[in-house]
């Protein structure tokens, strides 16, 4: 562990996430850079959740998004009913993303390849019309936070620096776990079911299994996830919880990084936000932002299918080492 922990390649993972998240303390315009590093650490956090399944197994997940909905539906709707504190609302929308994680993961992942990926499409448009018909979550007109539940955290403004920072410390962890599960054993036998499941069953690992807990370890981090980010804006709706292009999206992120990398996903999401937010504000292009995003997929894999830190470790054998 120790040896691991010395690695320059975490350290530089873990720097460039810690100056995305304390940009807003050194900005003039808090606000403004607050909203944005928050929108580009959500982001690194879901990449690099996605890329524990992506990345080191090979499985293509475009129902990822599942996990953040259900998980900030659990913890929205504890904060709401209950007065539940934001931490351990958060925990427990962690909690359930894990368990459905757990759930499917036991019948899906016996399949593989495309067959795999219509699955998780399946699994979200399932959970997004079962939410939209579940009254105690609102129904399709989802659920509303009382101003009164802010108070609690000394305002709008406090508890909008307390997602912040909840989000912020979510994505340092993750990058940790990231890393940890990368330079184990456990991850080991994920990447050789990645280069081929049948020859490293036949070495030993027990696929189904290794399958499941990379699934739900992916899961916990995005349902955490969503509680904070549906906290911060104050209301939650099915059509904004199980939006299917933010799958797809999260998966742009981890190809153009880098997938089955540690700094990939940070790398890929803070420059697809960038390109992202350009976009939107392009008269242009606003309006064919995922088609871009879909060209831009095909690109990488066409081109660079091991992304730009693949790409660099390729180029540059004396980087190998510090971009993990």
């Amino acid at each position: 562990m120790k040896k691991q922990l010395r690695n320059p390649g975490l350290w530089l993972a873990l720097a460039i996430t810690a100056a995305f998240a304390l940009w807003p303390a050194l900005a003039s315009n808090r606000a403004y850079a607050r909203e944005t590093s928050f929108t580009i650490l959500k982001a690194v956090a879901f990449a690099a959740s996605l890329n524990i399944l992506l990345g080191f197994t090979g499985y293509v997940s475009f129902g990822h998004i599942v996990f953040l909905g259900l998980g900030g539906y659990v913890g929205f709707y504890l904060m709401d009913t209950f007065g539940l504190h934001l931490a351990l609302a958060a925990l427990a929308g962690g909690l359930s993303s894990a368990i459905l994680a757990f759930l499917l993961g036991k019948a899906i992942l016996r399949l593989r390849g495309a067959y795999f990926a219509l699955a998780t499409i399946g699994v979200n448009e399932a959970m997004r019309a079962f939410i939209k018909n579940f009254e105690p979550f609102g129904g399709p007109i989802g659920m509303t936070l009382n101003f009164g539940v802010y108070r609690a955290y000394g305002g709008p403004d406090q508890a909008l620096w307390m997602a912040y920072i909840g989000t912020a410390l979510l994505t340092i962890v993750v990058v940790l776990v990231s890393f940890l599960v990368k330079t184990s054993r456990f991850g080991l036998g994920l990447m050789a079911i990645r280069e081929n499941e049948d020859a490293a069953e036949v070495m030993g690992v027990v696929a189904p299994n290794a399958k499941t807990w990379a699934y739900v370890l992916s899961a916990v981090f995005p349902g955490i996830l969503g509680v904070l980010f549906f906290f911060k804006n104050g209301n939650i709706e099915p059509r904004d919880a199980f939006v299917l292009h933010q799958s797809i999206e999260g998966i742009v992120m981890v190809m153009l990084g880098g997938h089955g990398t540690v700094l990939g996903p940070i790398l890929g999401a803070a420059a697809y936000q960038r390109l992202r937010g350009l976009l939107l504000v392009s008269p242009l292009f606003k309006n064919i932002q995922l088609a871009v995003a879909g060209v831009l997929l095909l690109i990488i894999i066409l081109f660079i299918p091991a992304g730009a830190v693949g790409w660099l470790r390729t180029r540059f054998s004396r980087l190998r080492r510090v971009l993990v």
